[in-house]
């Protein structure tokens, strides 16, 4: 297990894990956000991070509130910061506390849709995105166009990690499986491995990239 020696530490998060750090104890000065729509285009999430990567100064462990989220993560390096990084292929398994969690919940029900607190308030969510679709086709097609784009879920599940009050993000939730006639369901999420970064547990859950390396799609890979 590799450890923080004592340096300062910074951290880039999108908004929806950064509202998980933020009730954590993490600080507005030790935390940049990033928009959650980044995730959309992974190469431009990559460039906006290399960006923020290269602005901080001195020598700051930098802790990254992402997994490798459509690869976005691979090929960042800085020359005088160590890098920390999620071994998770996205942010779900932050919120549910582990990979191994993440693929079990898979593995029982693999056509979930997730929500967060983080989600709700910060995604462009598939609500959104049908207001969008009324607006350019009209309700009665917009709908049709929404439910393919569900073909594949059976299920919105929101993710409770206990930090809020969940009835407005509760509400929502239930809301949108009624609208995309899907069962609804409240699951625990877990605060673990964000407390296991900011506690600088950097065991195998981690990818520990030293000053100079490179972030590498092959890291990610199990053993």
């Amino acid at each position: 297990m590799q450890e923080s020696s004592g340096k300062e530490r910074k951290l880039i998060a999108c908004a929806t894990v950064a509202e998980e750090l933020r009730q954590l104890g993490v600080s507005e000065d030790d935390l940049v956000i990033l928009e959650f729509g980044l995730h959309a285009e992974p190469d431009r999430l990559r460039e906006q991070l290399q960006s923020q990567i290269d602005e901080i100064e001195g020598d700051a462990d930098i802790l990254l509130g992402y997994g490798l989220c459509s690869y976005a993560v691979v090929g960042l390096v800085s020359q005088s910061h160590r890098l920390v990084v999620p071994r998770v292929d996205d942010c779900i398994a932050l919120f549910l506390g582990s990979k191994q969690e993440h693929l079990r919940r898979l593995a029982e029900e693999p056509g979930t849709y997730y929500l967060t607190k983080g989600w709700v308030e910060a995604a462009d969510s598939t609500i959104s995105e049908l207001s969008r679709l009324v607006e350019r086709y009209g309700e009665k097609k917009a709908f049709l166009v929404a439910r393919l784009m569900l073909v594949n879920y059976k299920r919105v599940a929101l993710i409770n990690t206990g930090n809020y009050r969940m009835k407005q993000y509760r509400d929502f939730a239930r809301g949108m499986a009624e609208i995309f006639d899907l069962r609804f369901e409240e699951i625990p999420g877990s605060n673990r491995l964000l407390l296991k970064m900011l506690q600088a547990e950097w065991d195998g859950e981690f990818l520990v990239i030293d000053p100079g390396g490179e972030v590498k799609l092959s890291d990610f890979m199990d053993s």
